[in-house]
């Protein structure tokens, strides 16, 4: 059995997640799919919980980090922003920061694992 940690960084903006792991991997969704819906089909998310996220965001930044335009026959669809971009480049950097500062730790912490 390998050791490892799970590390979750959170930018919290008052009471509420401004950004997270799941928030980033949302926006790497929405990259992909171009739409909302399809990203929170993609994460076997529902599509309000989904929209909900994005609005938190969105209100949590200066400027939004997805934009998105309404269905019908042309059919809608979401962008993540240059904001957006920029904030999720920063957060991944944080988090391979902060787990390159942890790594150190967890050889002798893994030590005193039972084997």
């Amino acid at each position: 059995m390998t050791a490892r940690i799970d590390l979750k960084v959170r930018l919290r903006h008052g009471d509420e997640i401004a950004m997270g792991p799941g928030k980033a991997d949302l926006l790497d969704a929405i990259i992909a799919a171009g739409s909302i819906s399809a990203a929170a089909r993609s994460m076997n998310m529902s599509y309000r919980r989904a929209w909900l996220l994005v609005d938190v965001m969105n209100r949590s930044f200066r400027e939004p980090l997805v934009r998105s335009a309404a269905g019908g026959h042309q059919g809608g669809g979401a962008s993540v922003t240059e904001a957006g971009l920029l904030v999720l480049a920063h957060f991944r950097a944080a988090e391979a920061a902060a787990a390159a500062a942890l790594a150190a730790h967890l050889a002798p912490l893994a030590a005193l694992l039972r084997t």
